[in-house]
């Protein structure tokens, strides 16, 4: 996935969902900087923050990521 597009996923979910970007961040253990990197898709998410995303904002790692059946991928 495409790093700004993924970024604007993690940033639009997070709004979506109320939740400020120091509130996830400490969910993640990063620093808010950090997220501001993964969000402008500076700095991408292990796997593990992957996960830890999806569990904070209450969606599943595949609609984060934009991998749920019928959504439009990348050719």
């Amino acid at each position: 996935m495409d790093s700004i597009r993924w970024g604007r996923r993690i940033r639009a979910y997070r709004k979506l969902k109320r939740v400020s970007q120091i509130d996830l961040a400490k969910a993640l253990q990063v620093a808010p900087a950090t997220l501001g990197k993964m969000e402008r898709g500076v700095k991408e998410p292990t796997e593990q923050q992957w996960t830890q995303i999806a569990q904070a904002l209450d969606i599943e790692i595949e609609e984060l990521k934009g991998s749920k059946e019928g959504e439009q991928r990348d050719t």
